[in-house]
């Protein structure tokens, strides 16, 4: 071939090339004109998926995962890419009726913070893929517990002093003819009839509290106030006891909150100091301003309590020492009602105690004026670990642990 030959060949392939790179470029720009600007559909649903508060997985008609997403691990739906054998199994019951089923997926070894409690749902989607759909109903569950245990609790509660009441009135009956015999059963009939009213008052009082929002209406309460009729509610215990219970001097801090609740609840706190107290021992109370909350703090030096029943104590109708609850007529629901009146006040209740050595509850309430800390919502009921300082006052030093945060089994 001669050079003219070989050189018209060059310049053909060369112009062939730049033709089929401009046909290339147009067709390039063509799609890409075509295709949707920002966020596609299927992106769109993957987000949704990878999103969902319940856990989600797909599977295809052999039961294996196409896509899940991280909830479904964290719920243990899907493990190291592999399905729970209980939502494959249904899963193929789904295939074969095409019918949603409900399943129970609930861990079988529990521990920690791992959900208690899982239900979930397999429904199909056509062309042998299904999805399973799993919620974490844990607190539902729990809440339901405690329901069936409040009533369990309320009716032999009730069922007691009823039941001591009509044995009681028999033996009147049956003593008619002894005066001292009836004057002794009519004070035992006294003492239970005033067991069930307060604790039918005190069941009232809870009801209210328990599940409410912080206090839409707060008043401005002077703290001093507030210890000052508080003492003079446990007084008739105080002295039925012979136990004296002493105070720092007034601080002049004022909280925003409903008077006669921070009342309630500082009697509940120093008549379950003083059950729990043996005569003539020293209970305290103290107030003072930490960190933007107003701190009252009564510190006994009663049986205490041991560390694995700490965070029992403000459960309702709970008791450490049942004889002791009897005899001084408690309901139970004492420290309850603490646990609600702080949490409904922005605040918290703490505990701190030893066995052999006695407790200090803190009632932990946000200040009023210039040092109240931001709005915020307390955990109910909250037991945390004690804060290692000395309460600055004397009384405190003299008979309270270093830590001021405490509890007590209430009666």
């Amino acid at each position: 071939m001669t050079d003219g030959a070989w050189l018209t060949l060059s310049i053909s392939l060369l112009l062939a090339g730049g033709v089929a790179g401009f046909l290339l470029g147009r067709v390039r720009r063509r799609v890409a004109q075509r295709r949707p600007v920002g966020l596609t559909v299927a992106g769109l649903i993957q987000r949704l998926v990878h999103s969902s508060h319940n856990g989600i997985a797909v599977l295809n008609q052999f039961g294996d995962v196409v896509i899940h997403n991280p909830r479904a691990a964290e719920l243990g739906l899907v493990h190291s890419h592999q399905v729970d054998p209980r939502a494959r199994k249904a899963a193929e019951l789904v295939r074969e009726t095409a019918e949603p089923v409900e399943i129970d997926l609930s861990p079988l070894s529990a521990k920690g913070r791992d959900p208690q409690a899982v239900l979930g749902e397999v429904r199909p989607l056509g062309d042998g893929f299904t999805v399973v759909d799993a919620a974490d109903e844990s607190e539902a569950v729990r809440l339901e517990a405690t329901r069936r245990d409040f009533v369990a609790n309320v009716s032999h509660e009730l069922k007691t002093p009823v039941g001591a009441m009509a044995l009681l009135a028999e033996a009147v009956l049956g003593a008619a003819d002894d005066p001292a015999a009836v004057r002794r059963f009519t004070g035992k009939i006294l003492h239970e009839a005033n067991r069930l009213g307060t604790l039918v008052t005190e069941l009232i009082a809870l009801s209210r509290l328990q599940g409410a929002e912080r206090l839409p209406e707060l008043n401005t309460v002077e703290v001093d106030a507030v210890v000052r009729e508080a003492m003079g509610r446990s007084a008739p215990a105080m002295e039925a006891t012979g136990i004296e219970v002493t105070t720092d001097a007034d601080s002049g801090l004022l909280v925003a909150g409903d008077r006669m609740l921070l009342v309630t609840a500082l009697s509940n706190l120093l008549e379950n100091a003083v059950a729990y107290s043996s005569p003539g021992s020293p209970v305290t109370v103290s107030r003072r301003l930490t960190d933007g909350f107003v701190e009252i703090a009564v510190t006994d030096r009663g049986i205490g309590i041991a560390e694995e029943e700490q965070q029992r104590v403000f459960e309702r109708f709970y008791r450490i020492d049942r004889a002791r609850s009897r005899a001084t007529g408690g309901t139970g629901l004492g420290l309850a009602i603490v646990k609600h009146v702080a949490a409904n006040h922005g605040g918290e209740v703490r505990l701190w105690s030893r066995p052999g050595t006695g407790s200090t509850f803190t009632l932990r309430i946000p200040a009023h004026g210039p040092t109240a800390p931001a709005p915020r919502t307390a955990p109910q009921g909250t037991v945390t670990a004690p804060s290692h300082h000395q309460p600055d006052n004397r009384t405190m030093r003299r008979n309270a642990p270093t830590a001021v945060n405490s509890g007590e089994a209430e009666q």
